[in-house]
């Protein structure tokens, strides 16, 4: 009954699809197999011990005055010492080479997005591209995408599963995540944080396509649809959730900069017609 329940899941963080989120995996089935080294022999202890030791087994002995025992204490206690000097040692490593502010290394040059968190969509902005997308982001494969993350609202944390690490989106500040996938395939995004009754349409769609479709796409959406001004960045602010994905044909620049600048200014409208900041 339970596989057929989970048969339904998707294995997004043990089916990479980036150098990022594989190193993620590679720490997580290490770490296990670590900590199996302790946690089964003590169980199959455990059973051969309650067997051995159990009433009708004459062959068992029964010392009622042991008290200590040196060979015991050392392995006793080595054993989990030196699983805590292994996780220890594997967690350092990773987490210095799986840095999201590390670049990542690859033939290509990589390319860098911005990251706007609103209540309750995403907005990323191509400030190479001069384009902007609205829940939903296109990246070229094997291109390492430098993505540069704060929040116009509450804190949010960006997280793509299946290319890697996820990282808090928070006001006024901004946070730097390098990720790339590996081929070309559509991922989801979601928000990893509770940030409020709109959080549920917090998630959004990574397309990653051909270096040149990408080149392609980024050129055909360059001066089409809507300008992303300070207007139309307020009138998106001011939409709640379930925000269908588009995208603005042109954005000025330094605008990411104003927006973390402008740390939680954006309006939106009360239940009441109000407005709140």
């Amino acid at each position: 009954m339970l596989a057929a329940a989970l048969g339904g899941c998707a294995p997004a963080l043990l089916d990479p699809a980036g150098p990022v989120a594989a190193g993620e995996k590679t720490l997580l089935i290490n770490s296990l197999a670590v900590m199996l080294g302790i946690v089964i022999p003590v169980i199959v202890l455990t059973l051969a011990f309650a067997f051995w030791f159990r009433s009708s087994n004459g062959r068992a002995k029964h010392r009622p005055n042991f008290s200590y025992s040196g060979k015991l204490e050392l392995l006793v206690w080595s054993v989990p010492l030196l699983v805590i000097i292994f996780l220890g040692g594997m967690g350092w490593i990773a987490s210095h080479e799986l840095d999201p502010r590390r670049p990542l290394a690859a033939t290509r040059k990589p390319i860098t997005i911005q990251v706007v968190a609103l209540d309750w969509k995403w907005l990323f902005i191509y400030p190479e591209q001069g384009i902007a997308t609205v829940n939903r982001v296109v990246v070229p494969a094997g291109t390492p995408v430098d993505f540069r993350i704060t929040s116009a609202t509450v804190m949010n944390s960006f997280f793509v599963p299946r290319l890697g690490s996820q990282i808090y989106a928070m006001a006024g500040m901004e946070a730097k995540l390098n990720l790339m996938a590996d081929r070309p395939g559509r991922f989801h995004g979601l928000s990893a944080h509770y940030s409020g009754e709109g959080f549920s349409d917090m998630d959004f769609t990574v397309d990653a396509v051909p270096a040149q479709q990408f080149a392609g796409w980024a050129a055909k959406m360059r001066g089409q649809g809507p300008a992303l001004t300070a207007a139309s960045y307020h009138a998106l602010a001011r939409q709640k959730g379930n925000v269908a994905p588009f995208a603005y044909g042109s954005v000025p620049r330094g605008f990411f900069a104003a927006a973390v600048k402008e740390a939680g200014a954006p309006v939106h409208e009360t239940d009441n017609g109000g407005r709140e900041s």
